[in-house]
């Protein structure tokens, strides 16, 4: 039997109008919160960036294939990396289908990573995604909008992530052998290897020839585009997490 708390239709239908209330005003402050991100000031960019790509080399411009806006998305996949990060390749799985709409709506949506192209591609084709992906390998790109971070940075215990200074070693006094072990399950590296790296979502407007930074967001900022989370939010049980429980989708015994 379960010992979660049962009654009628009418209880339930009851209980279900004042959630519905709360969920109005959910959407309606996410409507505000889209309007204020449409009204970031816009920052323009000047430095020149090159990419590789399966076209070939690309500025940043070249990314926008043609239209008004684009949409990157920071995927773990660094130079060292075995696999691209499980938990971007699970935000990945949820927005590959929707490049042709947002491609049809004035939008390119592409993924962008540090590592070379031919290891993008690679893990792509394992994947089975045809969203475009670029490598940043030979360009700042990543490290100026702080999702790749140097050595130097690292070490110094001040990486500049999700705007503000973090320290991503491990905490003093410990030797960071679990965090190693845990990093070389996923990706197949060390922790600091794996953690230099770092998933985010950037937006770009692209107007006369020149082209703005108009927002970013880092770590639970990206809770909105992974949709899993988004459906388990709506499950009986809900997230129901007691840890690193999800894999690359060809990683599952069973489907």
């Amino acid at each position: 039997m379960t010992d979660h708390k049962t009654g009628t239709r009418a209880e339930w239908l009851a209980a279900r109008l004042e959630l519905l209330d709360a969920e109005k005003a959910l959407t309606r402050r996410s409507d505000e919160l889209a309007r204020w991100r449409q009204e970031l000031p816009w920052v323009r960019i000047d430095k020149e960036y090159r990419f590789d790509t399966d076209e070939g080399e690309a500025s940043l411009p070249d990314l926008f294939r043609g239209r008004s806006q684009l949409l990157i998305y920071h995927f773990m996949l660094g130079p060292e990396y075995t696999a691209g990060c499980p938990s971007c390749s699970a935000i990945a799985d949820g927005f590959d289908g929707s490049v042709v709409h947002l491609a049809n709506h004035d939008v390119t949506l592409s993924a962008v990573s540090r590592a070379p192209l031919a290891k993008l591609q690679g893990y792509k084709r394992r994947m089975g995604w045809s969203f475009p992906w670029a490598s940043a390998f030979d360009s700042d790109f990543n490290y100026d909008f702080q999702i790749a971070h140097t050595k130097e940075e690292w070490e110094s215990g001040a990486v500049a992530y999700n705007f503000r200074t973090t320290d991503f070693r491990p905490p003093a006094g410990e030797d960071g052998s679990g965090l190693d072990a845990f990093a070389a399950s996923i990706v197949g590296t060390d922790w600091e290897t794996f953690r230099r790296e770092g998933p985010g979502v950037s937006a770009f407007a692209l107007e006369d020839g020149v082209v703005y930074h108009t927002y970013s967001a880092y770590a639970r900022g990206l809770d909105g585009l992974w949709g899993m989370f988004q459906w388990l939010d709506r499950a009986p049980l809900g997230r129901n997490e007691t840890g690193f429980w999800w894999r690359r989708h060809d990683e599952y015994v069973s489907q």
